[in-house]
């Protein structure tokens, strides 16, 4: 945008726009361009200003394949010039980036007089040499398209224009103008069309670059005729004023914009926008050809149904899959209606079940030190991936953040996340020798877990980049619920929330770990957010176990919260008597549960997490909640057994609170038992795929919808079952 022809700050809104329309197609943007000195893929968003700020200042240059060694080497020895790349030049560094499809504006060509002038575009070089597909309105309407085209194709350049639907000859659009009177010399209908070309390209091993021309929008078009006066006329002034060389594209496009009186400014406009969506949309469905290949590459290689399960550990995946991504699958669907962000860990789980040999073992544990005997199962899991494929299953649409590896397994997890139709945008694929999260779980012969072994480093790494990775997920999706896992760091976690909330999403809490759930309420920097007491308060659903909610209570009371002004005003609404208080719990729960402080812990926590719904294994869940005045459940009769207290003191915030012991849906013979991995996140999703469709829905009905999509998960070999998609009917 530094040398585009829109000033500035015009140029900085218009480029965080095209980067907001390839992310809503199902891209990630990568805007190309030289930033003192250096060559940069990827602007953040004070870099883009920086540069954008310096267009037409001397130190800004127009910088095409030639120039490209000439301003890095000179920033290097410390003059720090800036660049907007041409076609060219951008093109060359997209391919040394592995980027392999580019949308511009306008193509350059063949100058009118090339012929005798030699005044030739790099871009056209460039097209026959590099393989980076270009997506643009054709080449600028002042150039000599004729000629452009001969040269296009003396280069071995495969030239085509999108005809949406228009049938017989299509001209070759001319920048300002969808017709150009030069037909083109071929046509593609859409983006399928244009991506089976490249397809056939990369198979044939044919190695220029594909053109493809995409004309302007028709209510932008400008009048062929006024255009073409217009631009003899800009081009008589180039001549007269002896403008050549580099500054020829320039002066013409401002004297253009002079001569319509501004209307070139808004068919600019719309023309790149429709490009870079275009552009987008060409690449996700490229992905989607070359995804497929992989699969049936897969299967031949392993001769196997399940050949991607096989495939995890390989080092054999093909030279290919490092240089492209795997595609979105929500590429035609409006982010707009992701109802749920789900932020955590994703992770390859193994679950090795002890299977002692003799069938009435003494040990139903395995033994330290040595082998066991074993059945050892892998799959796709991680706490924020089975959360998101448990409400992706009910219906619900769901993006997944969380972060995987380069390496085999991540590429595999990709692939199983797309087999299964999830939205993989917010799924960052990470460098640098990033491992992709594994999970090991150790069970006895009741499968229960024993010991885990968790390598989520990948978690950890990509915490502290919030506000490049996943600040803007947020912005984007700005979802009705985000769930967090503990994995992230208590920074991400802190800021994950805050940023949450100020989009006005309610956030749920999965803890995890009694390790890691304390990361919580670690206490941070004030800039970070603090956490706060309702009606402030940051977290409005938490799930945590019995051992979870003692660790969660321990450091919020090591980070002094149960001393705080808005907690005490909290508690003190509540209105529980201290009379008395043990054989009341014990009625409402049990004795063995208030002997272990589960539910006091909790009503302590109420103020800074209103709902706390902590999972029993086999005993089933209790639910404490804090209502709100004037919650009708207060004034209900059926309601009344489980109203623990209500609030005496005119408080205007809370009405009093819920307490109720849910029985389990079932109790699960041992047998039948298959793996207790994913079972909690199983439930989780369920709960906020009820909410999302009704916030004010019968608590009972959900949590026992809940529980059984969670006896689904275990008796089943997945870490959450396909068959609770059975249970959104129920929600």
């Amino acid at each position: 945008m530094a040398d585009s022809g829109f000033p500035f700050p015009a140029n900085v809104g218009l480029a965080t726009q095209l980067q907001s329309i390839v992310r809503l197609n199902g891209g990630i943007p990568a805007t190309i361009g030289i930033l003192n000195g250096r060559a940069k893929i990827g602007f953040e968003k004070d870099e883009l200003v920086e540069l954008a700020s310096s267009a037409g200042k001397p130190e800004t240059k127009k910088v095409s394949t030639r120039d490209l060694s000439y301003i890095c080497g000179l920033g290097s020895c410390g003059k720090k010039l800036n660049g907007g790349t041409t076609v060219a030049g951008t093109m060359v560094l997209a391919n040394s980036a592995g980027i392999s499809i580019f949308a511009t504006g306008g193509l350059g060509g063949v100058h009118r007089e090339g012929e005798t002038s030699m005044d030739i575009s790099a871009d056209l070089i460039e097209l026959g040499r590099t393989p980076v597909t270009v997506v643009s309105s054709g080449c600028k309407s002042f150039l000599d398209i004729p000629r452009t085209l001969e040269f296009l194709e003396t280069q071995g350049v495969t030239v085509a224009t999108f005809a949406d639907g228009r049938e017989g000859d299509v001209d070759l659009p001319a920048f300002w103008t969808r017709d150009s009177g030069v037909p083109s010399p071929m046509v593609v209908q859409n983006e399928e069309e244009a991506a089976a070309v490249l397809h056939a390209k990369k198979r044939l091993g044919v190695k220029p670059s594909v053109f493809f021309a995409n004309p302007i929008p028709p209510e932008y078009s400008i009048d062929k005729n006024r255009i073409d006066k217009i631009i003899a006329e800009a081009v008589y002034d180039a001549r007269k004023n002896g403008i050549t060389g580099h500054a020829n594209t320039p002066f013409i496009l401002g004297r253009i914009r002079e001569l319509t009186g501004g209307d070139s400014i808004p068919a600019n406009t719309a023309l790149i926008k429709a490009n870079v969506a275009r552009g987008t949309r060409l690449a996700v469905e490229y992905q989607k050809i070359m995804r497929d290949e992989h699969r049936d590459k897969l299967r031949k290689a392993f001769q196997s149904d399940d050949s991607t399960l096989h495939a995890l550990y390989s080092d054999s995946l093909p030279l290919s899959m490092s240089r492209e991504s795997f595609p979105s699958s929500e590429s035609s669907q409006l982010v707009s209606s992701t109802e749920v962000i789900s932020a955590g860990s994703l992770a390859i789980d193994l679950a090795c079940d002890y299977k002692p040999e003799s069938p009435l073992p003494a040990i139903q544990a395995p033994e330290l030190a040595t082998s066991n005997p074993a059945v050892i199962k892998q799959s796709i899991g991680g706490v924020g991936q089975n959360i998101a494929r448990a409400i992706h299953y009910l219906g619900t649409s769901v993006r997944l953040c969380c972060a995987v590896g380069e390496d085999a397994a991540g590429f595999a997890a990709l692939e199983m996340l797309n087999q299964s139709g999830m939205q993989v945008a917010g799924v960052q694929q990470i460098g640098g020798g990033a491992r992709t999260g594994q999970y090991v779980a150790i069970n006895d012969a009741k499968k229960d877990l024993m010991l885990g072994m968790a390598d989520m480093k990948i978690q950890e790494l990509v915490s502290e980049e919030f506000e490049k990775l996943w600040k803007p997920q947020l912005e984007l999706v700005r979802p009705q619920w985000l769930v967090i896992d503990s994995t992230w760091s208590p920074q991400a976690i802190r800021k994950w929330m805050t940023t949450g909330k100020s989009l006005g999403a309610k956030v749920a809490f999965e803890p995890v770990s009694t390790a890691k759930c304390k990361r919580l309420f670690q206490p941070l920097a004030q800039t970070l957010g603090e956490f706060a007491a309702v009606p402030n308060n940051l977290v409005s659903l938490a799930t945590p176990n019995t051992i979870e909610i003692a660790s969660m209570h321990s450091a919020a009371s090591k980070a002094d919260l149960f001393e705080r002004e808005d907690w005490w005003q909290i508690i003190d609404a509540i209105g529980l008597s201290s009379s008395g208080s043990r054989d009341k719990l014990v009625s409402m729960t049990n004795a063995t549960l208030v002997d272990e402080g589960v539910p006091q812990q909790s009503i302590q926590l109420l103020p800074y997490i209103p709902t706390l719904l902590t999972k029993l294994g086999s005993q089933g869940v209790l639910m404490i909640q804090l209502l709100a005045k004037g919650d009708a459940r207060l004034k209900s009769r059926d309601s009344a057994p489980y109203v623990l207290g209500r609030s005496t003191n005119g408080n205007d915030i809370v009405g009093g609170v819920y307490m109720r012991l849910f029985p389990p849906a079932e109790v699960v013979a041992e047998d039948d038992v298959v793996s207790v991995n994913g079972v909690g996140d199983t439930f989780l999703g369920i709960i906020l795929a009820g909410l999302t469709k009704d916030e004010s829905r019968d608590w009972p009905h959900l949590i026992d919808v809940a529980q059984r999509g969670s006896v689904m998960t275990l008796k089943s070999n997945e870490s959450v079952s396909p068959d609770i998609s059975g249970l959104s009917s129920l929600l």
